[in-house]
């Protein structure tokens, strides 16, 4: 309204399930515009010519902003990756002949390390934890001075991951020291650094981690670093969102450049997605037979069909191009039933240190002969969604004296940092348009907060063209600048 002072302010967050589940719809709203605002009218009629003028430039700066701004979107044709079902690319990633060239483990001077974090677990955690009661790392270093990144693992995975090693080999041979962490959901972690062990608050994983970086720089006080550069993968590229934002302020590194890789854009919307893979309906499942046993005869006749065994990196991509290939449904439920046993995984252990008595009675004898099998199935049973309304929201609410489930949600995913991450040009996401952990509406959030930082791939399912070659380079070009 011409001659209106009154700025216009977000509604409320509409709190239903599709925007609890997806993203945020904001409308803006007039407030405060009354008659007495309307008294003068040669000031209205200046005014509105001026509105005018100020809008018809606004409109075209956004436009300029958005041509010079806009995410890359590569080209599927030019981009040449083979996969184009997300769900084959997301388990079987990159045909070996396609990927770059890496040094062996033989070629890279690399130790494992421990840190003794929380030191009271070594008394109250079960004997048959003592492999997890400090927590271990990898460092890969060069022989002069060089930059160092830190790798944060995905979902549960631990600083040995595939992907981890993977990442390692790149940026050694980029010339970088490296550093490979657990993620704050691994049961090693949860178990050695973790101050609740109770993952899923974003900003209270981030502190335990950045403790952990710390940890680690002290104690390698000799290793010449130039500067320090930051990334993850998955749920860790989250991880590595919050670790620079927390690091803005206590300047212990003060990151150079720091790359998300795939990371989920709101996690309640991830973790839906990836727990309803496993309700997938599979033809040949039945009372009589399980998805294990579909999938042991499958890789039984392929294996027949070849006339020997040969368990390498080629395997699940040579598998799919066979007869035995797994169709659509049967790789949707081989996700989420991975990424089951990886909720399970974070349930169990976070009941058994807190001893909430969830899971495994409070009480209940553990000692280094006890089976832990029967609690472990119990744990299956409670998907992510479960562990979160279980565990996570109980121990946040009574730190947060009772906030609402939809200030959790926003907390854990990128929109708390939405002002951040469109300001910080060090900053950059490499994302796939198929990726099975993303809504409606998270592509254009990053489109929106990243600009030309975004780097948006047409195939590659979720991770699953990390170590293509194209990516590779994409990613040591950014770090180097």
């Amino acid at each position: 309204m011409p001659g209106c002072k009154a700025k216009s302010q977000p509604c409320s967050y509409v709190a239903d399930n599709k925007h609890t589940k997806g993203h945020r719809d904001w409308q803006l709203c007039p407030v405060g515009c009354g008659p007495s605002l309307h008294t003068a009218r040669p000031c209205v009629l200046l005014g509105d010519y001026m509105l005018r003028f100020l809008r018809l430039a606004a409109v075209l700066g956004s436009l300029l902003m958005a041509v010079a701004a806009s995410a890359r979107d590569i080209d599927a044709a030019s981009y040449g990756y083979p996969l184009t079902n997300p769900f084959e690319a997301t388990i079987a990633t990159t045909p070996p002949d396609q990927r770059p060239t890496l040094p062996s483990d033989e070629d890279i001077d690399q130790s494992d390390y421990s840190l003794n974090l929380r030191p009271e677990r070594e008394f109250t955690l079960p004997d048959n934890f003592w492999a997890v009661k400090k927590l271990k790392y990898r460092l890969a270093r060069q022989d002069h001075e060089a930059p160092l990144i830190f790798i944060i693992a995905g979902t549960g995975a631990p600083y040995s991951s595939s992907i981890n090693e993977y990442l390692k080999k790149l940026f050694y041979q980029g010339g970088f020291h490296v550093v490979q962490l657990s993620s704050p959901t691994s049961y090693d972690f949860m178990s050695a650094a973790s101050r609740f062990a109770t993952p899923g608050v974003s900003q209270e994983d981030a502190e335990d981690m950045y403790r952990v970086m710390q940890a680690v720089r002290a104690q390698h006080p000799r290793l010449p670093v130039s500067e320090f550069y930051l990334t993850g993968y998955s749920l860790g590229a989250l991880d590595a969102a919050f670790v620079s934002h927390l690091d803005e302020t206590r300047r212990s590194f003060n990151f150079k450049r720091v790359l998300l890789l795939n990371p989920p854009v709101n996690l309640y919307t991830s973790i839906n997605n990836l727990d309803k893979l496993v309700q997938t309906q599979v033809k040949g499942i039945d009372r009589s037979t399980t998805f294990y046993e579909l999938m042991l005869t499958k890789l039984t006749r392929y294996f027949q069909d070849k006339g020997y065994i040969d368990l390498n990196d080629a395997l699940l991509y040579d598998f799919q191009q066979s007869r035995q290939h797994l169709s659509n449904e049967q790789m949707a439920m081989l996700i989420g039933t991975s990424f089951r046993f990886s909720a399970a995984d974070i349930a169990f252990t976070s009941d058994l240190i807190n001893r909430r008595g969830l899971i495994i009675p409070p009480k209940f004898p553990i000692t280094e002969g006890s089976s832990l099998t029967p609690f472990f199935k119990r744990a299956l049973q409670c998907d992510f969604d479960c562990y979160m309304t279980e565990q996570v929201i109980p121990m946040w609410r009574a730190r947060t004296d009772g906030n609402s489930i939809l200030q959790l949600v926003n907390q854990v995913s990128l929109y708390a940092l939405e002002d951040y991450l469109r300001g910080s040009d060090k900053i950059a996401v490499m994302h796939n348009a198929d990726d099975v952990i993303l809504g409606p509406g998270d592509i254009g959030f990053l489109r929106k907060v990243f600009g030309d930082r975004l780097t948006l791939y047409p195939h590659g399912g979720h991770c699953g063209n990390l170590n293509y070659r194209v990516n590779s380079d994409a990613m040591l070009e950014f770090f180097r600048g």
